[in-house]
């Protein structure tokens, strides 16, 4: 697969159950390949892996999968609480035809480097698929430094990726400067993407793409193609909506861009809690001046078909 462009951390559509929606996450997952988005990840933080049981999750990367062209790829995220489960995750993704891996440190515990190494070792061995580290020590604890990263490339050739969350864009240059073209740098924060093309990203591991597809498409390919003047326009932009995606409650602010903007519900599940008040009215006075203030000339995403 080609590790490269603009890749949603896919939303998990729930019902007014909150059992998860797959004709709708089958119906978003084409509408962003539309869009010009080069795959789809699903099950991310963006996704609520947390709240979903072993069997949603393969069956939403089963519906990914059959969603969309043979030809896009769809990385399924590896997260859990044992090396065990991840282990099992990996190999029942693989089974359903995911192509590619998102390997997470595990939930709740904040390992040693020994044992955080030992815990993507697990993962990468169990199939032959190619993976990507997530590194977000802002999130998660752990902090993945570019030595590291160097370390387990050297080691294990399926390791081809990288998403960079750490919010510092030096680490691009970090990881580049110990490892050359050997793995494929994304950007995993949305209100750095400029900046971490301009430091040798690929790619993008975009949350507001959920909402905006083709408008975050284009921000990624200005920049990929060093028109500064025109990215930076539409950047400025989308800056505040982009800046959700970097706070505590990103899924719900991401979901109800989603509804704002007709494509999704900003349905969550336990412990979170929709947006309400004051929150529920400044995330909806954000989108309101976006789409009152466009930037002339930028690309519009396609209506969603519900």
């Amino acid at each position: 697969m080609q590790w490269k462009g603009v890749m949603p951390a896919m939303t998990t559509a729930f019902d007014e159950q909150l059992s998860v929606d797959h004709g709708f996450v089958a119906r978003h997952a084409r509408w962003l390949i539309e869009n010009g988005c080069t795959g789809i990840i699903c099950l991310g933080s963006l996704g609520e892996a947390a709240t979903l049981t072993f069997d949603e999750k393969i069956a939403i990367v089963k519906t990914v999968v059959d969603a969309v062209s043979p030809a896009i790829p769809v990385v399924a995220a590896i997260s859990a609480l044992s090396t065990a489960e991840a282990v099992k995750m990996a190999e029942a993704s693989a089974g359903v035809g995911a192509q590619g891996l998102m390997i997470l440190p595990p939930y709740v515990y904040k390992g040693d480097w020994r044992e955080m190494r030992a815990h993507v070792a697990a993962i990468l061995k169990a199939t032959p698929l190619q993976g990507m580290l997530y590194n977000n020590p802002v999130a998660y604890g752990t902090d993945f430094i570019p030595e590291q990263i160097a370390e387990l490339a050297d080691e294990f050739p399926n390791l081809v990726a990288v998403k960079e969350s750490s919010t510092d864009v030096r680490r691009v240059t970090a990881i580049r400067a110990l490892t050359g073209d050997r793995l494929a740098i994304f950007m995993g924060v949305d209100d750095a993407i400029v900046e971490g093309i301009e430091a040798g990203a690929l790619g993008w591991v975009a949350g507001v793409v959920n909402a905006l597809p083709r408008e975050s498409v284009d921000v990624f390919d200005l920049a990929a193609k060093g028109d500064k003047q025109a990215a930076f326009a539409l950047y400025r932009w989308l800056l505040p909506l982009l800046r959700m995606d970097t706070v505590p409650k990103f899924v719900q602010l991401i979901k109800q861009v989603q509804e704002e903007l007709g494509a999704g519900s900003a349905r969550v599940r336990p412990p979170r809690l929709q947006v309400v008040d004051a929150e529920l009215a400044e995330t909806r006075a954000v989108v309101a001046h976006a789409l009152a203030n466009r930037v002339a000339g930028a690309s519009v995403s396609t209506p969603f078909q519900k």
